[in-house]
């Protein structure tokens, strides 16, 4: 049995605006919008789902659309800045001009464990960071969506190194490297880096040391949680096993339908997920409809009415038309 936990899965955070986060993931950063479904511990919330062409794990980025909630603050004990994997060093210059074009906020192209990245945030201040994969080894990526407006030699094509800011480094680090297998490949200053099973950009956690820092406020422009790959059911089942021996805060078994998972307090306030790498998105749809309607797993069909009504509608028919 493979039990070994493979990279990043995906990261789910919250939204202000469901409108306006998906003109930006797919206009401006050129992902494709695989799922559009409500968060289904929430029939009231959407939940929409960005990937690569083929919605592949790794790919992953989610968003809740949790009515009336407020804006999230920054600080300590939270999942702080989510990468993303581009092709190249000339990728990242290719994507300031991009943000300079298009009025997103963006840093300057720096350097960090021999790796060159650049920083960005979308209208609600959520934190982003595009890594380049011009040295890197280890997990593959995904394919870039061919609908895409982003040239495919520089469009986004999986999650990359993921900043995780606690107070109390030593714990986060005992459970990453104890208990998940990960290993610490670098450090600069307060920043460690923890890489796990082939390694690279795609299964990279950042841990931030920053015991004095003020912890964050949940809300919207902040990370929900961050998801890590396993294989199958069985996998999951034996970390669950793990995870409670240890007796970890967690969720026990939970079927998602397009995957299954568990969710478990790694440090305070930051909540892991285990994910499985299938079935997949497309059991519900075709790959030329995805995205364009409400998708609804199975148990919640009964409920679509319902839910049609809490949910105020948003139009997403071109969800696979060229972005021009």
């Amino acid at each position: 049995m493979d039990t070994q936990i493979r990279g990043l899965h995906h990261v789910t955070a919250m939204t202000s605006s469901a409108e306006k986060n998906y003109r930006f993931f797919t206009d401006i950063l050129g992902l494709r919008m695989i799922k559009k479904t409500v968060n289904q511990d929430d029939i009231e919330t959407y939940h929409l789902y960005f990937t690569d062409d083929a919605g592949a794990p790794g790919t992953d980025m989610t968003f809740f659309d949790f009515p009336q909630i407020p804006k999230g603050t920054k600080g300590t004990n939270s999942i702080s800045r989510t990468g993303f994997r581009v092709p190249t060093d000339a990728s990242l210059a290719y994507w300031a001009q991009r943000f300079s074009d298009l009025n997103v906020a963006h840093s300057e192209i720096k350097e960090r464990f021999g790796k060159k990245y650049l920083e960005f945030h979308d209208y609600d201040d959520q934190l982003f960071q595009l890594v380049s994969d011009e040295k890197n080894h280890g997990v593959a990526g995904g394919t870039p969506w061919k609908n895409s407006n982003v040239p495919a030699e520089h469009a986004i094509f999986g999650l990359g190194p993921t900043i995780v800011t606690v107070a109390k480094f030593e714990h986060l680090k005992l459970v990453l490297e104890n208990l998940l297998g990960f290993k610490e490949t670098a450090a600069e200053d307060s920043l460690h880096q923890f890489e796990v099973g082939e390694g690279g950009n795609g299964a990279t956690i950042i841990v931030d040391d920053q015991p004095d820092m003020i912890p964050a406020q949940e809300g919207y422009g902040n990370v929900h949680h961050l998801a890590l790959r396993v294989a199958d059911d069985e996998a999951l089942r034996d970390w669950i096993e793990k995870i409670n021996a240890l007796e970890f805060p967690n969720s026990g078994f939970v079927d998602r339908f397009y995957f299954q998972s568990e969710y478990f307090l790694a440090a305070p306030n930051v909540l892991f997920e285990l994910a499985t790498d299938g079935p997949g998105f497309l059991q519900d749809e075709t790959y030329d409809n995805a995205g364009e309607i409400l998708s609804l797993p199975p148990h919640l069909q009964s409920k679509r009415e319902e839910i049609e009504e809490y949910v105020r509608p948003f139009d997403t028919s071109d969800a696979n038309k060229k972005r021009q």
